[in-house]
């Protein structure tokens, strides 16, 4: 997931300080997301576990509020039918908005007290972690759809 987040960077990194933010926040937010499994069932595991929501939280917040609207704009400026494939995307992006707010909510009184309870955070962050690796891939076929398709058009226009 990191790996592909570097790739992300470095094909999209430059070309809008929103998206090169968001791209960072991004991220931060796979890092610590990897760093959760490796502490203790302590006050570290509930901390990291805030912090790790909150990140999240902003990210995906970033991405609705701004790193989206501003690719739809730029979808619609064009009107070359970008904007409709990347609407296409929304539903399939929502459904990960909805398990990390439900994540979200779930951890947000973490004790971690039990044996119990530590099993049904691993698993929940497997699933969460597999619902995040495709939101990004979607968030990623987006920026490609409707920005990078028009970067050429771009150029060549302000060249002229």
């Amino acid at each position: 997931m990191l790996e592909k987040c570097r790739n992300a960077q470095e094909r999209w990194g430059g070309v809008s300080d929103i998206i090169d933010s968001w791209l960072e926040e991004r991220q931060k937010l796979i890092s610590t997301f990897v760093a959760l499994p490796q502490k203790n069932a302590d006050e570290a595991l509930k901390e990291h576990i805030l912090e790790f929501s909150q990140l999240m939280m902003d990210y995906i917040s970033s991405g609705h509020f701004e790193v989206y609207e501003q690719l739809l704009k730029e979808g619609s400026e064009f009107n070359d039918g970008s904007l409709e494939k990347a609407q296409e995307l929304f539903p399939r992006i929502q459904t990960s908005t909805d398990a990390a707010l439900d994540f979200n909510d779930l951890y947000s009184t973490f004790d971690g007290q039990t044996l119990q309870e530590m099993h049904e955070l691993t698993c929940q962050l497997s699933t969460l972690g597999e619902s995040l690796e495709e939101r990004f891939a979607l968030e990623d076929k987006m920026i490609e759809v409707l920005h990078t398709a028009h970067r050429e058009q771009v150029f060549t226009e302000a060249q002229v």
